[in-house]
């Protein structure tokens, strides 16, 4: 991985890490233990399946930078059904609380998802070739 890379995996994990410990604590305050596994297991599926987005669209601008705007499509749409299969296999799950898991995901999504622009924002990295000539125009 790139350092902007990093840079912004670190930027977007470190505040979603901090969300997620609270999430937990007022998981358990709320809903008891059952509550606090449900906050910490949906702030560990967010980290993990938002990490993996970052480090897939790395490497796929490393090996061909037309392929990161692929990569980043196909992550999101392997991350979707990957979620509906967690979702649909702890449906009637008892092992947790429902409630927690789900507003530790939506909460943690949010917190990643702005954290991960303002990070790229901040990065300034080129998204043209400044130095690319019009198409169809010669050196004249």
């Amino acid at each position: 991985m790139q350092a902007n890379d990093v840079r912004v995996l670190k930027s977007a994990a470190i505040p979603t890490s901090a969300v997620g410990v609270v999430a937990v604590l007022v998981a358990f305050l709320t809903a008891g233990g059952k509550g606090a596994f449900g906050a910490a297991m949906g702030a560990l599926l967010v980290e993990i399946f938002f990490s993996v987005s970052v480090v897939v669209v790395s490497y796929a601008a490393r090996v061909s930078p037309q392929m990161m705007a692929i990569a980043a499509m196909v992550s999101y749409l392997v991350k979707v059904l990957a979620i509906m299969a967690v979702l649909s296999a702890f449906r009637d799950t008892t092992a947790w609380n429902t409630q927690a898991f789900a507003w530790s995901v939506v909460v943690c999504t949010l917190v990643w998802t702005g954290f991960e622009v303002r990070a790229f924002m901040k990065t300034k990295m080129l998204y043209v070739d400044p130095e690319a000539g019009v198409p169809g125009k010669g050196d004249a």
